[in-house]
């Protein structure tokens, strides 16, 4: 039995991960006692005292806590932006190149992606490396997410009674053009230059969608949209986490709505092209709690303790 201690459980992707660890025999969960939440030494036993350690808490206290694993044998995973991009800690996206399950068996810190940045790359990365999409490719991303990838005081704004009217309606935010997740999109994705991101959260809980719209006419070579499809199909082939649906997906263009939350309850990302004539538009959706942030966690804890991939996860 592995054990598993999980640093801020009580926040959003804490209670989750905790959700997903609470069936398996194969995990024993430290618990800590909630008087000595920020007591360093007690924190500290138990980070040591881990297999796994998960950190799901703000930035500097994720670095903090980092510091304080002093022995080679625990593995800490951070749910936090504060290791994404640095090159000392594996990204904890398993799909995102072959090699990667080996650097994240190997490795004993491992940095867990953001929601929006999972989609991206998943849909970007590929083509950059078929040479479909150049380096130095301008991209701009729209993400339309529900209000739980805004932590506990968003769901609390979200869920008062009565709600607040501005609350209704999407609301764009980002504004600055410095959304924490544009770093790791533009490194991992393999991208010279960040993309124009703007994130959109809604009126819903959970569920995430990001879309990358395209001239293909711009594109080295000027590929097809089926040339973009197959380099996507032709990447994921035996990700049983990741599914690149119909070209023009049939069912979704029938209805004319795509869904942000038909991934919700999963850890399966679905990738899309939609295309007509010169344009096409990237989109991939996923589960802002599972694929794009806990589930992806326990994903990654799977792979690098060689258990299987999938345990206590729903594709």
């Amino acid at each position: 039995m592995f054990k598993v201690f999980v640093d801020g459980q009580e926040g959003t992707t804490g209670l989750q991960i905790n959700d997903l660890l609470a069936q398996r025999s194969d995990i024993e969960v430290l618990r800590i006692d909630s008087a000595l939440r920020k007591d360093a030494t007690e924190r500290a036993r138990l980070l040591n005292a881990a297999d796994v350690a998960f950190l799901c808490l703000p930035d500097a206290a994720a670095r903090e806590a980092a510091a304080l694993v002093t022995n080679s044998r625990t593995c800490v995973i951070d749910a936090s932006t504060a290791h994404r991009i640095d090159p000392a800690w594996a990204f904890g996206l398993p799909e995102l190149a072959p090699g990667q399950r080996e650097r994240l068996c190997a490795s004993k810190r491992i940095s867990n992606p953001g929601c929006h940045s999972t989609a991206f790359i998943l849909l970007v990365r590929p083509l950059v490396d078929a040479g479909l999409l150049a380096a130095a490719t301008s991209l701009t991303a729209t993400s339309i997410t529900g209000y739980s990838g805004g932590g506990r005081k968003m769901i609390e704004q979200y869920e008062a009674k009565p709600q607040p009217t501005k609350l209704g309606s999407p609301r764009p935010y980002g504004l600055s053009l410095s959304h924490k997740h544009v770093p790791e999109m533009r490194v991992h994705a393999g991208l010279a230059m960040k993309p124009i991101f703007m994130p959109v959260v809604s009126n819903f809980y959970k569920g995430l969608t990001v879309s990358v719209p395209l001239h293909l006419s711009k594109l080295p070579g000027n590929p097809s949209a089926a040339h973009l499809h197959e380099a996507l199909a032709a990447r994921y082939t035996d990700e049983r986490f990741i599914r690149v649906m119909p070209l023009s997906d049939p069912a979704t263009l029938d209805d004319g709505y795509f869904d942000v939350q038909a991934c919700n309850g999963t850890n399966r990302c679905e990738l899309f092209v939609f295309a007509a004539g010169d344009q096409a538009v990237l989109m991939a959706r996923l589960d802002n709690l599972g694929k794009g942030a806990s589930g992806a966690a326990v994903q990654n804890m799977n792979i690098h303790l060689g258990l299987d991939e999938q345990n206590g996860l729903v594709a």
